[in-house]
């Protein structure tokens, strides 16, 4: 079942045991696919790989929005805007570890020959369509960099 269904079902079956909070995120999730839907155009539907991106997206506009109302003190909407990530990130493949994200740079920063922090484009470019979906940026960002600090010393 490709993933556009499965969001579909879900929210249908959220409406069916009135979990509000599930049901809210699912409509502004269905919202913003079917805004890509459109932008794609007529005739093609959205891939799963292009539901993932809109998916990772909108977790990290949440989790952006959960920081920024926590550093004004509204604790229960930032707590709300982290609910809202965690049932968005049921629709992500298993995520990589750290362990596993630091393996995969080193095997980058090798296939590049990266020598330091100068060449982090490099690493990135070859590393982030394997972890695509896997892994957040920001964290292989910070394995990368770290690799290719250490390399420096």
């Amino acid at each position: 079942m490709s993933l556009g269904k499965r969001i579909q079902e879900d929210l249908v079956l959220s409406m069916k045991n009135r979990e509000e909070t599930r049901l809210s995120t699912l409509r502004m999730l269905k919202a913003a696919l079917q805004l890509a839907q459109v932008e794609k155009g007529k005739g093609n539907d959205l891939t799963d790989e292009e539901v993932l991106v809109v998916v990772q997206r909108l977790i990290k506009q949440r989790r952006e929005a959960s920081e920024q109302y926590r550093d004004h003190g509204v604790e229960d909407r930032a707590k709300q805007e982290l609910e809202e990530a965690c049932i968005l990130e049921a629709y992500l493949p298993e995520q990589l570890s750290d362990g596993e994200i630091a393996l995969l740079a080193r095997e980058a920063a090798i296939a590049s020959g990266a020598q330091g922090p100068r060449d982090m484009g490099k690493v990135m470019a070859i590393l982030m369509p394997k972890v695509k979906g896997k892994a957040e940026g920001s964290r292989v960002r910070a394995a990368v960099s770290q690799l290719l600090e250490k390399k420096r010393s």
